[in-house]
């Protein structure tokens, strides 16, 4: 069971939380809980939520940690959650400078939470929220059966990936929005045109008969040239929900795994970010503030193991801590702007300080607007890849190894945004939810130079098909040729489009 704070941790809780808002951090109350090493992997294997509905993935994660946590391979340090209030849990058998480390980790995990615009529209009482999702799952499996139920659970997470991830940040006009007056409002239905008469002879020019057949041809018409839905919709779940033919209990699972996805989903869009902010402000407060001489040693240790890269693996940790101090020294000697960016003088730039300080204010301005894309994409730098040592490495077949393909900074950049943007998934859409006017679903993949997996994409067709009960179409590329691949319910198919 979780350990109220000894009085010791809670003097270093306070201590801690003085020193982050003394740096300006915002943040939640912050509710800390000590674990032994079993229970903070159970927690682990949820997600960081203590109540969450029963389902094998989590005692698959659960078992895959406490082995790892046994043969010495990891130890988890520290789990935070986006709530209000946080709720941060420490291991038990975690030193005092290690306690110290994690909770000025969290405090910088929490004011990134309460600050950055991608977890604006986020639920803050997601603890609350998981613990009902829990109850209605429970309900489900006593009523329809654990097997049941989990067989619709397997499938719903194998698609929880179907979402716009932009959507909380975008405002659609609705359907019933649009204006009356507005030709292409969608519920305005296009009228025969009637030609100018005078009224003695309107039945003559107009004649009613003419009128209606001319009226039920433009109705014809446009049920031909309808679409469902009307512009692609990157939010299939949603589609899903609002269209299949679903059970209401499969329908509310559904909608359970579309809302905790939506929720996860800018932990993931700003993992960079956020675990380099918390280590900015680890590191910081640690060595500024918070750390005895005594505990130097200890403490180089444990953060050189934390921003450590291992060849071949991007750590968030190392990448968005060390762009933060890149930035904030940039800014403190007004490294950026016009002037900078056109000197072309190496000694000059080599020497540059115009004394701005400006750096503590332009990081804190960063996390609270920007995702790692944006993140990377505007403050990467050629002097900042070379100084890192940053390259793009390949397969080689003839050697059967990986090396170096390219140290340069355009091909790095391009290599990390297309990793980092939509989690490096490919963009898939509902094209058509009455393809063939036959009640088929078409999916549409937006082909960007990289093919889609055929054999994932073969999977989901099927676990599509489960849940609309009727073929699905998706129309992707199979090495540069356009091919609409199909799952009917018995069988896979696959039809060339070159020469549509």
């Amino acid at each position: 069971m979780p350990q109220q704070l000894a009085p010791e941790l809670r003097d270093l809780q306070q201590e801690i939380e003085g020193y982050a808002r003394d740096y300006g951090l915002d943040f939640f109350d912050v509710i800390f809980e000590v674990l032994d090493w079993e229970e903070i992997n159970e927690i682990a294997a949820y997600g960081g939520y203590p109540a969450r509905y029963p389902y094998w993935r989590f005692g698959m994660e659960y078992y895959a940690l406490s082995k790892s946590y046994a043969y010495g391979l990891q130890k988890i340090y520290e789990m935070v959650i986006n709530n209000d209030p946080c709720y941060a849990y420490l291991l038990a058998a975690n030193p005092i400078v290690d306690q110290k480390l994690v909770m000025a980790h969290v405090y910088g995990h929490c004011d990134f939470f309460k600050n950055n615009y991608s977890f604006a529209h986020t639920n803050r009482k997601m603890v609350d929220e998981m613990a009902n999702h829990a109850t209605r799952v429970r309900r489900y499996m006593e009523n329809f059966g654990e097997d049941e139920v989990e067989t619709f659970l397997d499938i719903c997470h194998s698609l929880d990936n179907l979402i716009d991830y932009n959507a909380p940040h975008i405002r659609r006009r609705r359907r019933e929005d649009a204006h009356e007056d507005d030709p292409g409002h969608p519920g305005r239905k296009r009228q025969p045109r009637r030609l100018a008469a005078k009224e003695y002879m309107e039945d003559y020019i107009n004649p009613e008969d003419a009128l209606l057949a001319e009226a039920e041809r433009l109705e014809e018409e446009e049920k031909r040239d309808e679409h469902f839905p009307q512009n692609p919709e990157k939010d299939i779940l949603l589609f899903l929900l609002e269209y299949a033919p679903l059970a209401n209990w499969q329908r509310d699972l559904l909608g359970i795994i579309r809302e905790e996805a939506y929720y996860f989903a800018p932990q993931g869009r700003t993992k960079i970010m956020n675990e380099g902010w918390a280590s900015y402000w680890h590191s910081t407060i640690m060595t500024e503030r918070a750390l005895h001489d005594s505990e130097l040693i200890d403490y180089a240790d444990h953060h050189s193991g934390t921003v450590a890269t291992q060849p071949g693996r991007l750590n968030p940790y190392k990448l968005g801590l060390e762009l933060y101090r890149d930035m904030e020294e940039r800014w403190n000697k007004g490294r950026h702007g016009l002037e900078w960016e056109t000197c072309d003088d190496y000694e000059v730039r080599k020497s540059w300080d115009t004394g701005a300080g400006e750096g503590r204010e332009k990081i804190f301005q960063v996390r609270a607007f920007y995702n790692d894309v944006t993140f990377i994409d505007e403050f990467l730098t050629p002097e900042f890849c070379h100084k890192h040592k940053l390259f793009v490495y390949d397969y080689n077949e003839a050697t059967d190894q990986y090396q170096i393909s390219s140290r340069s900074f355009d091909e790095i950049k391009r290599a990390l945004l297309f990793q980092l943007t939509n989690f490096g998934q490919p963009w898939v859409y509902v094209r058509d939810g009455n393809h063939l006017n036959r009640g088929e679903l078409m999916l549409w993949h937006r082909y960007e130079g990289v093919p889609i997996r055929l054999d994932y994409a073969r999977e989901v067709l099927e676990n599509l098909f489960f849940i609309w009960k009727r073929p699905v179409h998706l129309e992707t590329y199979d090495d540069d040729r356009p091919v609409v691949l199909t799952y009917d319910g018995t069988e896979h198919s696959s039809e060339d489009r070159s020469e549509d």
